[in-house]
Formats: structure tokens, sequence, C-alpha cells
């Protein structure tokens, strides 16, 4: 008998993506032919068999839910978690969470275990390769076979779908009038790359207050970072090279290394450069001096994830709601990495 075969062992003995492989296998016309007799013909001869994710929705309901997250290295999305698990549990439901580990072909893979049966539907935020690939077709056909989706925080306007966020924008807008009310005049923002939706929110709300406070924009003092790798070195030369006295950095991590670089450079926090990171985590509130954060409020977040998904599961038998976007608003908290 030949063993059970997924579409990560098919992509794997044919080097190809998993996207190709799904794609070939539903005869897309971004495919080209040879490709999809050569798939076809692997997946047929060691009898591969998709997923009826549609039949097991329609026929049982399994009260499980599952959530697929980036990493857990971000306290943001433990919060938003504990939301989840925390509405959920109360609701009847237990909750599956896998982890994409910011990885396209990891995020397809969780989803489509635990689509196999295992859940009534998904609470995910994209992985860093999802977006920067831009490639939603795993999602699509969830939503195309009766799963219901949920997003937030990383989101795309791709998807038709129910969506919590942040108001990223006016946050970062926030921070910086924060600064400006402050004294400050040369402002840098410490960011990620812009395929990030939620990072080009905060750049985007970053440039419109500094407009509004009448403050030229010096492209010197925007640094976008990788979001996987240490990134000490590139801090400190912008440091060295810019003249700063306040950074708003689009998460917390990257506003703790930026405060123990500039520290070590001989400036004090907050007199010297004021700080704001977005995440009010753990690190925030035991960092020297503890930092100013844009709270986030995850597990609220989490918790109208959870009241969404299972509304739209519980409904499936009514007339279709149209898709809601909530919207959080950030809390901005003050503490000794700035002049309040």
């Amino acid at each position: 008998m030949k063993p059970k075969i997924t579409l990560k062992d098919i992509a794997r003995e044919l080097d190809v993506s998993i996207s190709t492989v799904s794609k070939a296998l539903k005869n897309s016309k971004e495919i080209s032919k040879e490709t999809k007799d050569k798939i076809k013909a692997f997946a047929k001869f060691y009898n591969y068999r998709p997923n009826n994710i549609a039949l097991s929705l329609k026929n049982k309901r399994t009260k499980n839910i599952g959530v697929v997250i980036p990493d857990i290295v971000h306290h943001f999305f433990t919060t938003v978690f504990r939301g989840i698990e925390k509405y959920a549990n109360a609701m009847g439901y237990n909750v599956i969470v896998c982890i994409s580990d910011e990885s396209y072909d990891k995020e397809v893979i969780n989803m489509e275990m635990l689509a196999n049966g295992s859940i009534d539907g998904f609470i995910l935020s994209l992985s860093a390769e999802t977006q920067k690939k831009n490639d939603f077709t795993h999602l699509k056909e969830l939503l195309d076979q009766g799963i219901p989706i949920v997003l937030f925080d990383r989101i795309t306007s791709e998807i038709d779908c129910d969506k919590v966020i942040l108001n990223d924008f006016e946050a970062a807008g926030d921070s910086v009038t924060h600064f400006v009310k402050a004294g400050a005049k040369k402002i840098a923002l410490i960011t990620t790359e812009n395929y990030f939706n939620v990072s080009e929110s905060r750049k985007e709300g970053y440039l419109a207050a500094l407009k509004l406070n009448n403050i030229a924009l010096d492209d010197r003092l925007i640094l976008t970072l990788p979001h996987d790798r240490d990134n000490t070195n590139l801090i400190t030369e912008f440091f060295q090279n810019n003249d700063v006295d306040a950074v708003l950095c689009v998460n917390e991590i990257f506003a703790i290394q930026c405060m123990s670089v500039i520290q070590h450079l001989g400036y004090t926090v907050p007199d010297d450069i004021s700080i704001i990171g977005f995440t009010d985590g753990i690190l925030s509130r035991y960092s020297s001096p503890q930092l100013s954060t844009v709270a986030q409020h995850g597990e609220k977040m989490g918790e109208l994830a959870a009241k969404l998904l299972i509304q739209r599961m519980e409904s499936v038998e009514l007339v279709e709601e149209p898709f809601k976007t909530e919207v959080i608003n950030a809390t901005l908290v003050k503490r000794g990495s700035t002049i309040n």
C-alpha cells in the first residue's frame, strides 16, 4: 500500500512550492501544462486525496477553533491568543493553536492539517512570508469551501472576511504629537519592511503627524530593519550618524534594542532621546527606564476575533451577514522613556 501523502510531500518531491501544487491540482491557468501534468501524475500515482473540508463542516461540528499566529516571541500575539481562548472556552469551544514561524509554507501546512475535520473555523494573523508573497490562495480555498476565517492585526484587503485591527495610523500619529508637545523636533521612525500592513499604517501615521505639526520630513530619520535578524549594528550606526531627540518604534523589541544601543552610546533616556514602542508587554514594564508604549489591547482583540468567528459559525443556517472590520483603539501608556 502506498503511503498517504500531503501537498507538502508532493511539493518537496517535485521541488516546487506548495502553492504551485495546490494550483496545479485545481487546474489553474497560472501553472504551465507541463507542470500540471507532472504534479497530477505524481498525485494520482500516490493516491493523493484533498481534504474534504466542506463535507466535514456540513456534517458535523468539532467545537474547535484553529488559531494560526506568526510567532510567540512578540508579547502581543500571546495576549491575543489569551483573549481568543478566554472567549471561546466560555462559549463551549476549544482552541488549537499553531505557529507559522513567519513562514508561508508552514501557514499553509498548519491550515491544511487543522482543516481536515479538526476545526470549525480559523482565526489568523498573516505570516511575514505570506504578506511578502501576496499569495492568499489557501485562504480563498477555505472560504470557498465554507470554512469561516477571521483575520486580525496582519490582514489583507484581498480576502473578504471578518477582521479585527488596531487604529495603527492614529496611534502612531498620537505618539509623534506627544513627542512634539514635549519639545522634540528630530523624530525618528524605526520600522519593518513595507509589506507588513501594520508597519506601513504606522509609518503613514508618523508621516501625517510630522506634516500636521509642521515638521519637515527627513528621510534619513526613517530606519527600515529586517524583521528576522539581530539589528544591533544597524541601529548603532543609525544613532551614530543621525541627530535624533525622539524615536517611535513599530514594535516592542525594536524599542528595547534602541534603548540599549542609545544608552551604550552614552545618551540618556529620555533627557537626550525619548522612545515609544508599540506593544505594552513584559519587556516594557521591566526595562530601565520603563518603556512608554502604545498598548494594543491584544486580549480585547482576541476576544473580539473569537466573538466574530463564533457568530459567523453559529449563523451558518441563516442569511449571511455582511463581513465586518472591527477597530480597536490603542492607548498611549506614558512611562519613563518619554518626557511626560
